[in-house]
């Protein structure tokens, strides 16, 4: 009785080339995607923190805006006046509309 030679699968070069290559694609491509999700992460933290800053100085422009509009104001301008010792004269005061 002769016996059967038993065969061990060999893969051909182009068949090892192509599974290789295959597996290499698949680690990239999960690099890749850590990377990019990683650096999208750091841009939407950076966005949000940029958008924090731009309300905080909104905040303090309006802030601001109310002290000028408290120090302009007819009141203040006529207790400054009396401070310094001048008269307040309605007839020298012009109105300019805009």
């Amino acid at each position: 009785m002769k016996k059967k030679k038993v065969r061990k699968a060999r893969f051909t070069k182009g068949e090892r080339l192509l599974y290789i290559s295959a597996v290499v694609c698949l680690i990239a491509t999960v690099i890749v995607k850590v990377f990019c999700g990683a650096s999208v992460g750091y841009l939407s933290m950076r966005v949000e923190k940029l958008k924090f800053d731009i309300s905080e100085q909104e905040k303090k422009i309006e802030s601001l805006n109310m002290q000028v509009n408290e120090l302009t104001s007819f009141t203040e301008v006529q207790e400054v006046v009396k401070n310094m010792g001048l008269s307040y004269n309605n007839q020298n005061v012009i109105m300019i509309n805009e």
